[in-house]
This record gives structure tokens, sequence and C-alpha cells, in this order.
């Protein structure tokens, strides 16, 4: 299968449906542009926000625009980054997992509306399972797949691979499949939103 494929339009607005039918708010826009902008309409100034590593944020020019300084937002990240005492680096960093916004993107979205996100320290999984109450992510249509074991081979023969050219070549180390997670589905009980932005560009791993 090939995994870089942008699929057609049907295909991409049955899985928008699959992803409305769990409670998700879904966005169907045409290019990175249009993501950013989506983003921006999305997230409320002055709420906090945090986002994993992410090639797709980086490409539609959301890292920038938070580095830029020029948004609304309390970009929790930077003062992680600010932040020189190690002892308060660490408070800084378990304050951060409970930000309002979490924004990030998925290694591979189900036909069905399920979907995985693998990593190999994990930071970014507790946002996702419990503790920010808004989940944005930016996906490219090419991610989609027809099951979960497709997902998944997917992951380990596509995604994995580049990750891993991608690190050494940021900072000269491997990447590792130590955590996957699968999603699928909210409880009503804890009233979070999960936004998909669905961008109709390759995008990412």
């Amino acid at each position: 299968m090939a995994y870089d494929t942008l699929p057609d339009e049907q295909l991409v607005q049955a899985t928008a449906s699959n992803l409305e039918q769990k409670k998700y708010q879904v966005f169907t826009v045409a290019d990175k542009k249009a993501a950013l902008e989506k983003i921006k309409e999305i997230v409320p100034a002055k709420a906090s926000v945090m986002n994993g590593s992410s090639t797709t944020l980086e490409e539609i020019g959301f890292v920038e625009y938070l580095k830029s300084d020029t948004h609304p937002w309390n970009n929790l990240h930077a003062a992680i980054v600010a932040e020189e005492d190690e002892t308060k680096k660490a408070a800084l960093r378990q304050q951060a997992l409970h930000s309002d916004y979490y924004l990030g993107s998925v290694h591979a979205l189900v036909e069905n509306g399920d979907f995985i996100v693998a990593s190999n320290t994990g930071s970014q999984l507790p946002h996702i399972v419990y503790t920010s109450p808004h989940l944005i992510f930016v996906v490219g249509t090419h991610k989609i797949v027809p099951s979960l074991e497709e997902g998944m081979n997917r992951l380990e023969e596509h995604v994995i691979p580049l990750e891993d050219q991608n690190m050494q070549n940021k900072y000269g180390i491997n990447t590792f499949l130590s955590k996957m997670l699968v999603f699928k589905g909210k409880s009503p009980v804890l009233q979070r939103s999960v936004s998909f932005i669905l961008v109709n560009e390759v995008l990412g791993f």
C-alpha cells in the first residue's frame, strides 16, 4: 500500500463522517495555509497551549507562529525552554500537562474514526489520553487507512523509518517505537473536545 497518496474526496468525507459520529469536530481544508488559519480560529485568546513534536505542525507553519510570540495564547513550551533551573523546569513540565489545548497529529487515521499515535518518550501521550481538555489534530489525508491493522503497518513500515532518519538529521540520534496509543473514542463524562483538521496535502510522515 502507498502511504503517501492522497485519497479521493469520497473516502475523506466518509472518514470525516465517522469521526463526527464519535462526537469529534471535523474541519476539511485544502492546504497547509488553511490549516493554520483554522487553528487560529479554534484556539481562543489567553488559552494555554502545548504541542507535541510534529513534522506536520512544522510544515503548516504553526511551530514558527508559536515561536514568533505574535499569537494571543499562553505558550507553555516557551516557558519550559526559557527556564534554566532544572527543578523549576521539571515543575513547569508537570504544569504543562494540564494545558487548555494540546495540538499534534496522528500516525494513522482509520476510516472508522479510530487513530494511532506512537511515541518514543511518551511525553505527549498524557495530554491525548486525559489531561488536556481540548485536543486538535492536524492530519494530512494521506494518513487515512482502511483498518487498524493497516494503520499498524503504516506506522512500522513507513512512519518509523522516516522519523528515525529525521531524528538522525536533526539531533544525531535514533527513534524507537516504544509506546503506541490506539484512540477509539472519548468518554462523555469527561466533556473533552477533540477536533480534527483534515488537510488535502501530504504533511508529515
